[in-house]
């Protein structure tokens, strides 16, 4: 059974949400390219990890240490090189697919997250060095992210917009791109070739909710059932309730202009979609979020259990008024979801900042290990 290709007859693209340089010389991502997979992410733990882990990486860091390189522009050379081979590697599923999937993301610094003019400085910056057609630029969707993401638009660099929790920045991040869209098309310019995804997070919602609805089951065990049987079903809410806002957003006439003149719609991407709770489905963060117009970006994991035994049906968009009961009931027992959201956008923008200090710290070490060794 061709199960990633079951998930592209419901409209699903898968992404490998993982880059290693190995892997790209080795054939390993061509051979998932050629099993469906249309797309990769990154982001700074995930080259944190490649580089402290493999060898590929060691005559690079040599050369690049000797010219005295610091430790940014040391990371920048090297994950400019792995996203410009695996955009190479991806290219002929973008030519094929007209522009709309075969994409490779790189992100920004995360540093940046709530400084919209530097972050639109670098995100230039990148696209032009990298120079491949089939780049996408991460930008994190803070308050200050979403002006940088309409610039993006506007000047025709394709954006993966990162870091959402809720269903009302997602909203905004929308309406970010339209604007952005709508500016270009003012300009004479063309909105054909543009793509742009938003990447939803997903499993760390109920991470987050289901710790609480548990503390509330510890301290009043009376009603610890009522608390236990809403876990493992808010962050699958909160995202079905997301689609339902992308599908009335991207309708109506304001879009239909757009569409006229080629533009494609702004895909939500399902991301942190591991399982975290070893008590839950494998594959929990996948199946149920199947539908037209959508991304799964998969860690190394979750892809071969989906390809191990996954099943694809059109889900995404079944049961949303079960999905809005299911937050209603939570912020019920006092839960504010905007509270937990907000909270995971301070951590989530945080973590990606500490991952890149622990990764230009990896690297300054490993390029002394290197260099002693030689």
């Amino acid at each position: 059974m061709d199960r990633i290709g079951a998930l592209h007859d419901q409209g699903q693209s898968i992404w490998f949400d993982f880059i290693e340089r190995s892997m790209l010389h080795s054939g390993d991502l061509q051979a998932l390219v050629d099993a469906g997979v249309v797309g990769v992410t990154s982001n700074p733990s995930i080259f944190q990890n490649a580089i402290s882990s493999s060898d590929a990486y060691v005559d690079d860091l040599a050369e690049l240490a000797a010219a005295d390189n610091d430790a940014k522009a040391i990371y920048e050379a090297l994950a400019i090189a792995d996203i410009q081979t695996a955009a190479d590697i991806l290219r002929p599923v973008y030519d094929k697919n007209d522009g709309q999937d075969g994409f490779v993301s790189l992100e920004v610094a995360p540093d940046l997250a709530y400084d919209t003019e530097a972050t639109i400085v670098e995100a230039k910056r990148l696209h032009k060095q990298v120079n491949r057609p089939n780049l996408m630029i991460k930008v994190p969707a803070t308050l200050e992210g979403l002006p940088a993401i309409r610039d993006l638009i506007r000047s025709g660099i394709n954006v993966n917009v990162t870091l959402i929790f809720s269903t009302e920045r997602y909203a905004e991040v929308m309406e970010a791109y339209i604007l952005g869209l709508e500016d270009r098309l003012s300009t004479g310019q063309s909105v054909d070739r543009i793509a742009s995804v938003a990447s939803f997070f997903v499993s760390r919602v109920d991470v987050s909710v289901d710790a609480k609805l548990e503390q509330m089951a510890e301290e009043d065990p009376k009603n610890a059932a009522e608390y236990r049987v809403l876990q493992g079903k808010t962050a699958i809410a909160n995202a079905k309730i997301a689609y339902r806002r992308f599908e009335e957003m991207f309708d109506g006439p304001r879009w239909a202009k757009l569409t006229e003149a080629g533009a494609s719609v702004q895909r939500p991407l399902w991301a942190s979609t591991g399982t975290k709770n070893p008590d839950y489905s494998d594959l929990l963060y996948v199946e149920i979020l199947v539908g037209p117009h959508t991304v799964n970006t998969m860690p190394p994991t979750t892809l071969d259990a989906f390809r191990d035994h996954g099943e694809a049906a059109l889900t995404v968009n079944q049961n949303v008024d079960g999905a809005v009961e299911q937050i209603e009931r939570v912020e019920a027992l006092g839960i504010s979801i905007q509270a937990v959201t907000d909270q995971l956008e301070e951590e989530g923008v945080a973590k990606f900042a500490e991952s890149f200090v622990a990764l230009l710290e990896t690297i300054d070490a490993r390029g002394q290990e290197v260099a002693a060794s030689r």
